[in-house]
């Protein structure tokens, strides 16, 4: 009969470690905060370069973390400047956010489509850099845009481009 009250000991142990949270003293990963430029690198890879007005082009960008653990939640930002003006790049048509955390080490990127315009002023964006932004970070990082002219989309003077949702690197 001692059975019973060991076996009751036990399963009454094991439930109070449980709503208590017993991880052992490890921390909880979903309490990171969100990503920042400089904890985390921001790197634009080599590009797959519209060669002629009309062609698409693909530019790598990708986010690598060298300090605590972070979350990029959501989609990445991006605008691209000519001259005075600065015009966002809207996400992708179809494209599904979502969360990744990122440990130290961890890397993630995103890419950014865009159609080349013609040569000229009104034919497209002159696009002289591209701004990055992360979501729920107050800061972005520029680069130079040497990828010729962006195109505009139908009518309106919206840049014909747009940014796909981050993926994880590696395992």
């Amino acid at each position: 009969m001692r059975v019973i009250p060991l076996t009751v000991t036990a399963l009454a142990a094991a439930l109070t470690l449980t709503a208590c949270g017993g991880d052992g003293g490890q921390s909880d990963k979903s309490s990171s905060s969100a990503c920042e430029i400089g904890g985390v690198s921001v790197q634009i890879g080599s590009a797959s370069v519209a060669p002629a007005a009309g062609d698409t082009g693909e530019v790598p960008v990708s986010i690598t973390n060298h300090s605590a653990p972070c979350t990029l939640d959501h989609f990445p930002g991006a605008s691209l400047s000519a001259g005075g003006a600065e015009v966002e790049v809207p996400v992708q048509q179809g494209a599904k956010a979502q969360k990744l955390k990122l440990a130290k080490g961890d890397s993630a990127m995103f890419t950014l489509s865009y159609v080349r315009g013609g040569a000229g002023g009104g034919s497209g964006l002159a696009a002289k850099t591209v701004k990055v932004s992360l979501p729920g970070s107050g800061t972005a990082r520029s680069f130079p845009w040497s990828y010729g002219p962006v195109a505009h989309k139908g009518a309106s003077d919206a840049p014909d481009a747009s940014v796909s949702a981050f993926q994880q690197v590696g395992d």
